[in-house]
């Protein structure tokens, strides 16, 4: 079993260090898992215990100049390891402004993801700083639990508006109620409600626009003003928008009455994919 990549690119290394980023805010440990084409972050907290879900994915080839591996067996031609996410936010962050960044498997006592920067100092000299992040491989038979989560059949789904926006509204929410009524419909309409004993408040965003195959499966007999909705704890649906830096290119809200809201996003060339339970 053997990993080892490098990223020699600027824009590269600046892109893969925001999404390691935004996979520490959303999840304190995860998978990494190594395939020959791509790579995954993947948090798999059981949605019938109240976790969230998430699936992130990258195409190697448009992050690294060298990418090689080799999986457990031919057959098997793939790598699963936890670690801490924030491990690895942190080594990248102290990429800046790097001449390259090469990453691996090693074993050093322990297994490790060996990170190792070269910086170029104002003599244009160069020297090395190296991370030994600390992971556990996971064996081949709890892969089972870590393959891509199946999609539910959504019961309205609709684009996004500008997260930054949903995060100021949400975070003024969260100080009023922990549940919050997220609802949309085929018209465009998407609401966020909260509701308490003294006050009830509801944001509006109007005309967002829903996929065009969505609603041709959904419309069969739904009205395009009925409202699909779901509660969700609102410190969930809050770490997720802080976990975005930047406003995707796509964003799409999946909503699956009273089970679940999939969240589906594309950064660049990098999907994400959450998933927060109802509240029982």
């Amino acid at each position: 079993m053997k990993f080892r990549a490098k990223i020699a690119d600027a824009a590269c290394l600046n892109h893969f260090t925001r999404v390691s980023c935004m996979v520490a805010k959303l999840a304190r440990t995860c998978t990494l898992r190594i395939r020959p084409h791509t790579l995954n972050f993947i948090l798999a907290d059981s949605a019938a215990g109240g976790g969230v879900s998430m699936w992130c994915e990258l195409p190697q080839e448009n992050f690294f100049s060298e990418f090689q591996m080799e999986g457990v067996s031919e057959e098997n031609n793939e790598i699963y390891v936890e670690l801490t996410a924030e491990n690895l936010s942190r080594a990248l962050k102290t990429a800046q402004n790097a001449r390259a960044l090469k990453v691996k498997l090693t074993n050093k006592h322990f297994p490790c993801l060996t990170v190792s920067i070269e910086l170029v100092s104002v003599s244009s000299s160069s020297r090395m700083v190296t991370h030994d992040i600390p992971v556990k491989v996971i064996p081949r038979k709890l892969w089972k639990n870590l393959q891509e989560p199946a999609v539910p059949d959504s019961d309205v789904s609709i684009y996004m508006p500008v997260l930054k926006t949903m995060k100021s509204v949400v975070e003024k929410m969260k100080n009023i109620s922990n549940q919050l009524i997220i609802e949309a419909n085929l018209n465009g309409d998407l609401n966020l409600k909260i509701e308490s004993e003294l006050v009830s408040v509801t944001t509006h965003f109007k005309d967002l626009g829903n996929p065009p195959s969505a609603s041709e499966n959904e419309s069969e007999d739904r009205s395009p003003e009925q409202m699909a909705e779901v509660q969700v704890d609102i410190r969930k649906f809050l770490q997720f928008l802080a976990g975005q830096q930047v406003n995707p290119t796509r964003g799409i809200c999946n909503v699956v009455s009273h089970k679940m809201v999939h969240f589906d996003l594309l950064h660049e060339d990098v999907s994400l994919q959450y998933f927060i339970p109802a509240m029982s």
